[in-house]
């Protein structure tokens, strides 16, 4: 017998929405790997020539993760939400 179908559907949206919300904390992560963006950088103290930030990592690159993220997510939410097997409603 699967844990998840112990669960009644209203604890399943919350488990579905609490995986949405670590998939979203780790995916801002990931993408944000690799750019320093806090800060103010218009100053550089000294020098004519502006500091400007690393951007991180490449557009198409950042499109990719989430979508992996999401899917992984929509699959999840799937097997999730979907109705208990008879097995477990007979015992």
């Amino acid at each position: 017998m699967r844990r998840i179908d112990t669960l009644s559907m209203a604890q399943r949206v919350v488990v579905v929405i609490a995986l949405g919300l670590a998939i979203w904390s780790v995916g801002t992560y990931v993408v944000g790997l690799g750019s320093a963006l806090s800060g103010w950088y218009a100053y550089s103290p000294l020098t004519a020539a502006p500091h400007l930030p690393s951007t991180g990592l490449h557009g198409w690159l950042r499109v990719i993760i989430w979508l992996v993220l999401i899917g992984g997510w929509a699959l999840a939410s799937v097997r999730v939400l979907r109705p208990a097997s008879q097995n477990a409603a007979s015992e």
